[in-house]
């Protein structure tokens, strides 16, 4: 049986950021494989097993649009939240006409993508779990529509739309084309928790396909 699985997603915008733009938020070109990995985990999710994305596709062309959101400098702090539940008198609460901030974002729009996948097994796997289990339950779920919580494209406020893709071909937007998009974030390296380590890839767009099987990851 084959445990891969193509995903397809699509949405009005998106905001996959880059990090080196701190505040004023710019989108990567297209999704990164951390943002790919978190749809999938959305909709199935179990320590079990774990996603590799494969291989995204691009069906739209890329496409950026500027929007001004209003949002909110500070954050409520963890001592905040003790002191209050020790019966602290400072208030909890963040006050947005204090803080307000209008900050400019650089998004996509009509964005369109496939999702090639497979998971693997883990260690916290249960006797009674397998491959055949996950996969059923994968496909059950994508046929039906299902999901934890709502997916998103980078940012909460751009919902993902989902389905099973079945075709047996996919028709990218950049035929024939190869693009350099530079170094992107591939995903966060969670093994020391109190280093949580950023790595990277250099991504190249070929023939509208992001191909991330055998990438070399940089940290």
């Amino acid at each position: 049986m084959s445990h891969g699985v193509r995903v397809h997603v699509w949405g009005d915008y998106a905001l996959f950021s880059r990090p080196e733009m701190k505040v004023e938020r710019c989108s990567y070109d297209v999704m990164t494989p951390s943002a790919a990995r978190g749809i999938l985990e959305a909709i199935y999710w179990h320590p079990g097993m774990r996603w590799i994305i494969d291989r995204i596709y691009v069906r739209n062309p890329i496409e950026f649009t500027s929007v001004r959101r209003n949002e909110v400098k500070s954050k409520i702090q963890a001592t905040s939240v003790l002191s209050a539940m020790n019966g602290g008198e400072k208030p909890l609460y963040i006050s947005t006409k204090e803080d307000i901030a209008q900050r400019a974002a650089i998004i996509l729009r009509n964005v369109d993508y496939v999702i090639n996948a497979h998971f693997e097994m883990t260690e916290r796997a249960n006797e009674s779990d397998n491959e055949g289990k996950f996969k059923d339950i994968i496909m059950r779920r994508l046929r039906r529509g299902q999901c934890y919580h709502t997916p998103y494209f980078g940012c909460r406020e751009f919902p993902v739309n989902f389905e099973l893709y079945e075709d047996a071909e996919i028709e990218t937007a950049y035929a024939d084309q190869i693009k350099d998009l530079g170094y992107m974030l591939y995903d966060l390296d969670y093994s020391d928790p109190e280093n949580i380590q950023p790595m990277f890839f250099r991504a190249e767009l070929r023939n509208g396909i992001l191909d991330l099987r055998n990438c070399e990851v940089v940290r």
